[in-house]
């Protein structure tokens, strides 16, 4: 034998080796052909869009196939239509994917081995359910609430004192009362009628008169978010009324004189996220404590007075020893 011939066969032994090596090597679909699939795939033929009610982002989905019939034939990469649009010309109709470039040819050779030993799909592997939304820590307003007549008549009475409960929206049940607007002029008797608007869900008593006493008209309003006493007169006897207010958010005690016994009255209030208390005796202790209770809640002193003259004396020595 010519040593050519003996180079040439010997070439052609090597080459058949490694196609038959090649062949033999088991393909790992978890490690090879799914990122494929995840990333060039998934987009038109996933949970969000099924183009073609064909899904490939799960092996129940992609072995049934779409509508027109089964796309991945175990051992027979020739039927199977998954196999056929992938390789394609670019510019077909039927080409997948769609959009963007075509595979390349070793993605596509990749794909054909994997359906030619059986199209094995490992259970478990495929794109992962995104995890539900953490539900919203909220109060939720029921949507069957229809006012009273008790609390019309309520209504029409507090309007006799200039306050308006005025719908908060339009085509919408509940309202809100700023008192705030006739100040001074109103008093414990004045906030006697909103006992009865139980639609009722933001009130602001801010530098009005009212007192403890005065709290205790809302301690039925089991639908009332958010509260203003900024300025006013109420203690901590008068935060004890407002124990049983349920949904309630938001609260502003700034400028009042209550204290940590206040906030304690708080701490079954699951939806509350802010509590106003600047210029007020509640402590750094009667607010860690709290947070204890209600993690989530945002407790705003403002600016400390004591604190800020310190930073200043500070800031005055710092100067003094440079000079």
């Amino acid at each position: 034998m010519k040593p050519s011939t003996f180079l040439h066969w010997a070439a052609a032994l090597a080459a058949a080796g490694t196609l038959s090596a090649s062949a033999q090597t088991k393909i790992d679909f978890a490690k090879d052909v799914f990122p494929i699939f995840e990333k060039t795939c998934v987009k038109c033929h996933g949970p969000e869009k099924a183009k073609g009610k064909f899904r490939i982002d799960n092996k129940a989905d992609a072995m049934k196939g779409g509508g027109e019939g089964p796309a991945i034939v175990a051992g027979d990469p020739a039927k199977s239509d998954l196999y056929r649009r992938i390789t394609l010309p670019k510019g077909h109709d039927d080409i997948m994917p769609s959009e963007g470039d075509p595979l390349e040819k070793a993605q596509a050779d990749l794909i054909k081995e994997w359906i030619s030993q059986g199209a094995v799909w490992p259970e478990g592997v495929g794109v992962k359910a995104a995890a539900p939304a953490k539900p919203k820590n909220e109060p939720v307003l029921p949507a069957d609430f229809k006012p009273s007549d008790a609390e019309t008549k309520a209504i029409a009475k507090l309007a006799q004192s200039s306050v308006e409960a005025r719908p908060i929206a339009m085509n919408v049940p509940w309202r809100e009362a700023n008192f705030r607007l006739q100040g001074t002029n109103v008093t414990d008797a004045t906030l006697a009628p909103v006992a009865d608007v139980l639609s009722l869900v933001e009130i602001n008593l801010a530098t009005t008169k009212i007192t403890d006493a005065g709290l205790v008209h809302l301690k039925n309003l089991k639908h009332l978010q958010r509260l203003h006493l900024e300025n006013t007169a109420v203690t901590d006897a008068g935060i004890a009324h407002l124990k049983g207010l349920p949904s309630l958010v938001y609260l502003n005690l700034y400028g009042t004189t209550v204290t940590d016994a206040a906030l304690e009255n708080l701490t079954g209030m699951k939806y509350l996220k802010s509590v106003y208390v600047w210029q007020s005796k509640v402590t750094d202790a009667g607010i860690a404590k709290l947070k204890q209770a209600l993690p989530e809640v945002q407790v705003y002193k403002g600016w400390d007075l004591a604190d800020l003259r310190k930073k200043e004396e500070k800031k005055e020595e710092k100067k003094e020893e440079k000079k």
